[in-house]
């Protein structure tokens, strides 16, 4: 039986909770032992009263220690484990292996993928980016990994790093895109739902073509016309500036092809 504790109460940090549960009632070998809160009300329709605890201290040994707070918190949390020369990772896309304090044995344990309270997601198609500082610590973060996930990948700290900028561009900046969208058709009295389909026929594309080959729009084309009616009808400057911004990197890119 392999026991992990998780280390923090915010969204990565419950989904990791219900993934877990799920693996143990499906008769895994995985075992969730316990769970750091600093409000154990955040837990408490979660899990049995005795697996949260609020001091580090109260902490048992365990085969996996899973750091699941904020980034500028990991450093900080895990000088603070009570415990040396065991093995301790975080879920961190953007900071290094070395953020973890030298006390114990380091390992990085990252789901890429956007979490929200309430949402639920299918760990079995979620990426999940492994390091260790060596190889035995690796295999118990893959066995681990590939009991909830079908897609486990060994990523360096720099390529996790190349990794998360493009997940915000892919995630985060085409949501605001997305929202940007939706501003535009409220002002103009129309129902965001008419460009879902859009949305939808794009990302599907990318199952069969790359990005490149999917772009298509005014800029790719060079339609200046049609740029220049798009510029004239934006009186918001922010979405102007971005429009430009996002027009010339596309006609800078279509270049390069």
């Amino acid at each position: 039986m392999i026991k992990v504790s998780i280390i923090g109460s915010g969204n990565v940090a419950q989904h990791l909770i219900t993934t877990f549960q799920n693996l143990e009632k499906s008769g895994s070998e995985m075992e969730l032992a316990q769970v750091f809160s600093r409000k154990r009300e955040t837990l408490v329709t979660l899990l049995r009263p005795e697996q949260i605890i609020t001091d580090y201290s109260d902490l048992q040994e365990a085969d996996l220690y899973i750091i699941a707070v904020s980034d500028d918190a990991i450093e900080t949390v895990s000088k603070q484990l009570p415990f040396k020369n065991r093995l301790v990772v975080h879920t961190s896309g953007s900071m290094p292996l070395t953020t973890l304090h030298n006390n114990n044995r380091k390992g990085v344990f990252y789901p890429l993928q956007t979490f929200t309270k309430g949402k639920t997601v299918d760990f079995k198609t979620i990426p999940i980016c492994l390091e260790a500082e060596n190889a035995p610590d690796f295999q118990v973060l893959d066995k681990i990994a590939k009991s909830i996930s079908d897609k486990v990948h060994a990523i360096n700290s720099e390529q996790r790093k190349a990794l998360h900028v493009a997940a915000v561009f892919v995630n985060n900046f085409t949501n605001h895109l997305y929202s940007i969208g939706n501003d535009i058709c409220q002002e103009n009295q129309i129902p965001f739902d008419i460009l879902k389909p859009l949305i939808q026929e794009t990302v599907e594309k990318l199952a069969t073509l790359s990005p490149n080959e999917a772009q298509t729009g005014p800029a790719i084309r060079n339609d200046q016309k049609t740029i220049a009616a798009h510029e004239a009808f934006l009186t918001n400057e922010n979405q102007l500036t971005i429009y430009k911004i996002l027009t010339q990197s596309i006609q800078d890119n279509g270049k390069k092809l």
